[in-house]
């Protein structure tokens, strides 16, 4: 593979594995808000951010033509 390529897929791999810690988290929202407050929220958005903004950062900038 090449560098770039090598590149996407780690980013796509990490976009992957953030959006799972995000659903972990989303799944122990009870215990952690009540131990973290607003900032267990800030903190799952941030993360589903991040996962999502590195999972589509790769997508190809020209896409070919119509079919």
């Amino acid at each position: 593979m090449q560098p770039d390529e090598d590149r996407k897929r780690r980013d796509f791999v990490l976009g992957n594995l953030i959006l799972g810690l995000a659903a972990l988290i989303l799944l122990f929202m009870g215990p952690l808000w009540e131990r973290l407050g607003v900032w267990a929220l800030i903190l799952w958005m941030a993360l589903a951010a991040t996962g999502v903004y590195l999972i589509t950062k790769d997508k190809d900038q020209h896409p070919g033509p119509p079919l």
